[in-house]
């Protein structure tokens, strides 16, 4: 990748680094007690939120079965609504069985389970203390006092501008660069048809054949098309580094060379494998 590499997406992650902190006065110091009345107070609000997911029916996913529908410049018009202008909405049988499905789970579920929920809030939220020591360009962590009471959410006044300031620098390199992106992307003498054959952001890597051609199959369920082969002609792979399969589809670049093109790609996951081949012809299908 030349533009939207690894290091350009966790700058994509860095341009909010103050979204849902809120100055508290209490964070200049390290205070175990505050820490845990704060992390009580979060833990108490987790806890709720996900009882009540836990205890949502599913029935109400049948509400809309069977429901009079109105045409939306009728419905909002002076005309009066006619029998031809509204439709009764009759779910799908495979939607329904899987809803079905659901409220039966629903309705032989086990209690909610306090504990075990209490106890993968803790596991989440020492992961997230690291990540944010991690993460948090050094001068600041640096600035924080504990950095438990700033993952919850808390901060000094100083450490807010800071962050603002940082996150404001981050977005706009992220823009620049971004900008040189698609400038270089349009200046590629590539049809819009053939750019349309690489839009696989989101869809999972299920299978990666390379020998005479390159094929990737897809789970297309978290993405935004149903073509779940792509098939690179004559390849040459430049670049192949990470475990790829199992691995969703991230960002992609595409560049016209003398005889084909030549594909980049970057797949979300562990270290974030890239691809990058060289090939004749581009080809994809729906399987």
């Amino acid at each position: 990748m030349k533009y939207l590499t690894k290091e350009w997406d966790e700058l994509c992650q860095q341009t909010h680094l103050h979204f849902g902190l809120r100055v508290h006065n209490g964070a200049y110091e390290l205070d175990e007690n505050l820490f845990i009345r704060l992390y009580k107070r979060k833990e108490k609000a987790h806890v709720k939120q996900e009882r009540e997911l836990y205890n949502l029916d599913p029935r109400f996913m049948l509400e809309h079965d069977g429901q009079v529908l109105t045409r939306i410049d009728k419905a909002f018009g002076e005309e009066e609504v006619t029998e031809e202008d509204q439709i009764v909405y009759h779910m799908p049988p495979e939607e329904r069985a899987h809803i079905e499905k659901l409220i039966a789970e629903y309705d032989v579920r086990s209690p909610f389970d306090e504990k075990k929920c209490k106890k993968e809030y803790k596991e989440s939220m020492e992961w997230n203390f690291r990540y944010q020591a991690e993460q948090l360009p050094r001068e600041i962590v640096e600035q924080i006092a504990d950095i438990r009471v700033f993952t919850l959410g808390y901060c000094t006044r100083e450490v807010m501008l800071q962050l603002k300031k940082q996150s404001a620098k981050n977005r706009i390199e992220m823009e620049r660069v971004s900008t040189q992106y698609r400038e270089t992307m349009m200046a590629q003498d590539i049809p819009h048809e053939i750019h349309g054959r690489v839009q696989y952001h989101d869809c999972t890597v299920t299978e990666l054949l390379t020998g005479d051609e390159v094929v990737i199959r897809f789970d297309t369920r978290g993405g935004f098309t149903n073509i779940n082969k792509l098939t690179l002609v004559a390849p040459e792979i430049i670049k192949q580094k990470g475990e790829i399969v199992g691995t969703y589809w991230l960002y992609q670049e595409l560049y016209r060379i003398d005889n084909g093109y030549e594909l980049h790609v970057l797949f979300g996951g562990e270290n974030m494998p890239e691809l990058i081949v060289r090939c004749a012809d581009i080809l994809v299908e729906e399987e």
